[in-house]
């Protein structure tokens, strides 16, 4: 957030935070959340690269549409190994994955 709407929200009175402060989470569980979506985030980006749907995804992970869409979204149902197992099957390597951790 830039500044100067930083400025403008707590002058209105309301409260900055990160995500941590709001949730009141330990840095533990900070950690699992960023590597969570950072995963996330991966697995879209990488969809995109390759030019697939959610659909196709789905069909080579042997999941749904519904599923993948939940995985991108960083939907909290949504494990770390499935997460990893799809990029995998999308063909990322294990150093690019090195780099997520």
């Amino acid at each position: 957030m830039n500044t100067a709407k930083r400025k403008r929200l707590e002058k209105s009175g309301w409260k900055v935070g990160t995500a941590q402060e709001f949730l009141n989470l330990s840095p533990e569980e900070a950690a699992y959340v960023e590597l969570k979506v950072h995963l996330a985030n991966e697995l879209l980006k990488r969809r995109k690269s390759l030019k697939m749907s959610q659909i196709e995804v789905a069909k080579r992970i042997r999941s749904s549409q519904s599923r993948v869409a939940k995985m991108e979204a960083g939907d909290p149902t949504v494990s770390i190994d499935l997460l990893v197992r799809s990029l995998i099957a999308l063909g990322e390597t294990s150093q690019a994955l090195q780099r997520v951790f």
